[in-house]
């Protein structure tokens, strides 16, 4: 590692269609928490099931970590993820700064995790209503957005979230001006991705193929895994394999997804 390079976290999350497994491209991120990556400050992974959702956090690498073996062995099936590794740049390492955070808002769980680093912005993110628990830039920020939808849009879930995710765009462009901010955001239903200057994904569908990791050793077959319906989309901070074409953001461009296909690209 060069000394003085501000290394980022990396983002991974998942759409599917169908109560998916995220075990295989997990185990690619997961390697890049202190083998292949220096994102050694933690980890953490939410899977939603329904309305509810499961969060597994740990303050140590993801590479050398007994909870990430378990995620890892244990396939949970879920049609949304969001997971994060963590290279710590705001904030001490500890559980309450690893990221997914999550908050509720509507009735449902909110889940965000940040890639990137920001400076000068404790003035913009004036808030009240949501607190920060940690003392990160990322959680300050979501926070802050999570005020700014409220305000808004209301105490009332809106008929369609669509325009709200535009919203949170358009406050994504702001937090951008501040820094590094790649952003992966979900209500439980929706999947939005947000580009500031890494981030890619890509969409499997029929007829499905095999699949190598770049980080470890690792093929699947998807054709033995999956059924002709399957659609799965998987977003990441860099590319997690290396025999498939994965769709690269430009700064400022934006997804959303739900149930695998896409809904909003800007």
């Amino acid at each position: 590692m060069d000394k003085g390079t501000v290394y980022m976290c990396e983002l991974l999350a998942m759409s599917a269609n169908v109560p998916t497994d995220i075990v295989f491209s997990f185990t690619g991120l997961a390697e890049r928490g202190g083998v292949t990556g220096p994102h050694v400050d933690g980890w953490g992974i939410t899977f939603y099931e329904g309305k509810g959702s499961r969060t597994f956090k740990d303050a140590c690498p993801s590479s050398q970590s007994h909870v990430a073996k378990l995620i890892k062995s244990y396939p949970i099936k879920s049609e949304v993820v969001v997971s994060h590794i963590r290279q710590a740049n705001r904030g001490c390492v500890s559980l309450e700064n690893t990221h997914p955070f999550t908050r509720e808002l509507w009735g449902r769980y909110w889940t965000y995790a940040h890639n990137g680093q920001l400076s000068d912005y404790q003035q913009k993110f004036a808030v009240s209503r949501y607190q920060p628990v940690g003392d990160t830039d990322s959680e300050l920020a979501f926070c802050w957005i999570l005020e700014r939808v409220v305000q808004q849009f209301g105490d009332r879930e809106p008929a369609d979230l669509k325009p709200v995710f535009s919203f949170v765009a358009q406050l994504a462009d702001e937090i951008r001006a501040l820094g590094v901010f790649n952003m992966i955001l979900s209500d439980g239903d929706h999947l939005m991705s947000y580009c500031s200057n890494n981030l890619c994904y890509i969409t499997r569908r029929a007829p499905f193929g095999k699949a190598k990791l770049i980080d470890t050793d690792v093929v699947i077959d998807f054709n033995k895994e999956t059924t002709p319906n399957d659609i799965v989309t998987v977003i990441a901070t860099r590319p997690l394999t290396d025999n498939e074409q994965w769709h690269i953001l430009s700064p400022g461009e934006w997804e959303l997804f739900c149930k695998g296909e896409r809904l909003i690209a800007v």
